[in-house]
């Protein structure tokens, strides 16, 4: 006979939550970045590019590796360093846009298909590996974190910039994530904005933080999300998969959150957006 208390314990046994099929999620990931037109709203943050090539301390004819590089303003900037720069993304039609502005500047890029959580490079190959706001993308944040350190030379430096989850971006996200949810089990691409978080997926290294803003300068709010409806794929997608009812409400809370943060004081739209930009020394 079945024990009474091997009952109570099978009644309140929890089960373990499903294990995310990164597979498929990446697939859908792909997708979404390859609709609209991501340089339309990438190629105004290149400051950022600049900024993280400065604090990462890019030197020439160093090998730098761009992860996740979209459009290319981390490869841009190195390359700009006389760096020996890799951009690399799995969206090829992203790569290509960062190829026409490399070859417009007259630099020297090579541009690879790669996915952030298996690198197609051998251990130790760069000195500087660098990422704006697209390793935190990758749904395996361990297994990214574990593959740039990997391709990085013991004493090389590992530059990254992430939205923070407060931030203005972080926030759209959940504004986005109210409508259409992300994927079950999966951190959320903003945690890779926090310290605490960086630390525990990158493990003992040596690690330098700074919160800076990106200012999203547009006419107004709802130029801003107009934009963002047309171009930026996770946008994009999120109105595509609503019915008409749902579309008005996140344009309406879109465009609420976009006035809210506006420091401009009307005259057209200036919009901080908080990031996190993170040095790591590979020991």
């Amino acid at each position: 006979m079945t024990d009474l208390a091997d009952l109570s314990a099978a009644a309140n046994a929890v089960t373990p939550p499903p294990t995310p099929d990164f597979t498929a999620i990446k697939a859908r990931q792909q997708a979404t970045w390859a609709s609209g037109d991501f340089a339309i709203v990438g190629t105004t943050l290149q400051i950022v590019g600049e900024l993280l090539a400065e604090a990462a301390d890019v030197r020439a004819d160093e090998r730098v590796l761009d992860v996740a590089a979209g459009n290319g303003n981390a490869t841009l900037a190195a390359a700009r360093r006389f760096a020996r720069v890799t951009s690399t993304d799995y969206v090829p039609a992203l790569l290509d846009k960062g190829r026409d502005r490399a070859r417009a500047e007259g630099l020297d890029v090579a541009f690879q298909v790669a996915d952030a959580e298996a690198l197609p490079f051998d251990d130790g190959e760069f000195d500087c590996v660098l990422s704006t706001f697209g390793s935190m993308f990758a749904p395996d944040h361990r297994r990214t974190a574990a593959e740039m350190l990997r391709v990085t030379r013991p004493g090389g430096r590992i530059g990254v910039a992430s939205w923070t989850p407060d931030g203005f971006i972080g926030r759209m996200f959940k504004v986005v994530g109210g409508y259409v949810p992300p994927p079950a089990g999966v951190a959320g691409p903003p945690l890779w904005g926090t310290e605490s978080h960086l630390r525990e997926i990158f493990g003992d290294v040596a690690m330098r933080c700074t919160r800076r803003d990106f200012n999203f300068r547009y006419r107004s709010a709802a130029h801003m999300m107009q934009v963002f409806r047309d171009y930026y794929g996770p946008v994009l997608k999120a109105f595509a998969a609503l019915d008409a009812h749902g579309q008005a409400g996140l344009k309406r809370d879109l465009e609420a959150l976009a006035r809210e943060a506006d420091i401009s004081g009307g005259a057209s739209l200036v919009a901080p957006a908080g990031y996190l930009e993170a040095i790591i020394v590979k020991p």
